[in-house]
């Protein structure tokens, strides 16, 4: 009798690799969300984020292909289910820690799941769709740990030579990861390089472009635009998104700053920014 475990995983025609994104960094698109691989200077390497449900057995077969074996460690950049659905069987088989910012911890213990989504906020399929997203709470408390933050964390970082950067607004928790070296920027859902309502744009055509958050599942938008203007300031020149393709070059400097400055949502979660082209 067929396996329906193996019936509900997510087929492999759903699933595109993104290589050498940066020097270390590969990626892996997962219908219409992004999860990364990170090589470390000392042979290991992360997982960022861990995708959909059932796509957890694609992700470990991505990981230890491209990268040799399994991860050292698990970082969430925040704990919607799209980002966080292979995070309990992927640790479990890879026996590695899950890291997150200690604000996500309740989303992510069990003990609490995130406010309802703002359905049709920003229009599109995907944000009328969102009521019957998962919202949780998922509990991965096993193995999670507590992400350090701030001036020193770099010693205690699963993911040395990068910075961890708060970026609440999206989520209570959200952080983004930037490495100084290069200026590689992994903003999670912070913003985005597709139209995240939009089923056509975020899981078909992906039209480069740079939107705010997913406005349907955004809790504070003030504190999202201020994110966003945060991460501006570090003047990344490649970015890779949680929705949508990765950038780079002088187009993405010249149009993350609009971003910045013309992105506005009101207390709903309404507006999800500007349309701008980015490539």
């Amino acid at each position: 009798m067929p396996d329906p475990e193996a019936r509900a995983e997510v087929s492999e025609n759903m699933v595109t690799p993104m290589e050498e994104i940066a020097v270390g960094v590969e990626g892996l698109r997962i219908v219409f969300v992004n999860v990364f691989g990170i090589a470390n200077a000392n042979g290991s390497w992360t997982l960022i984020d861990t995708g959909l449900p059932f796509s957890a057995g694609l992700v470990r077969k991505w990981g230890e292909s491209r990268f040799g074996g399994p991860p050292s460690s698990i970082v969430l950049t925040h704990g919607h289910f799209d980002h966080v659905s292979g995070a309990a069987d992927l640790a479990q088989a890879w026996s590695v820690p899950i890291y997150a910012h200690p604000l996500e911890f309740p989303y992510l213990t069990g003990e609490k799941e995130y406010p309802p989504p703002q359905t049709g906020a920003g229009g599109g399929l995907m944000s009328w769709l969102a009521p019957l997203y998962p919202r949780g709470p998922v509990d991965l408390s096993r193995w999670l740990r507590p992400l350090a933050t701030g001036p020193g964390a770099g010693q205690q970082s699963p993911v040395p030579g990068w910075e961890v950067v708060p970026t609440p607004g999206h989520t209570p928790g959200h952080i983004s990861l930037f490495r100084s070296s290069d200026m590689t920027l992994l903003v999670g859902d912070a913003f985005c390089t597709t139209k995240p309502e939009s089923f056509f744009e975020a899981a078909l055509a992906q039209i480069p472009e740079l939107h705010g958050p997913p406005a349907y599942f955004t809790a504070d938008p003030a504190q999202a635009a201020r994110s966003i203007r945060l991460l501006t300031g570090l003047h990344p020149r490649t970015l890779a998104p949680g929705h949508g393709r990765p950038l780079a070059g002088a187009e993405l400097e010249e149009k993350l700053p609009v971003l910045a400055t013309e992105y506005s949502a009101d207390d709903r979660g309404m507006d999800p920014g500007p349309n701008l082209v980015a490539a």
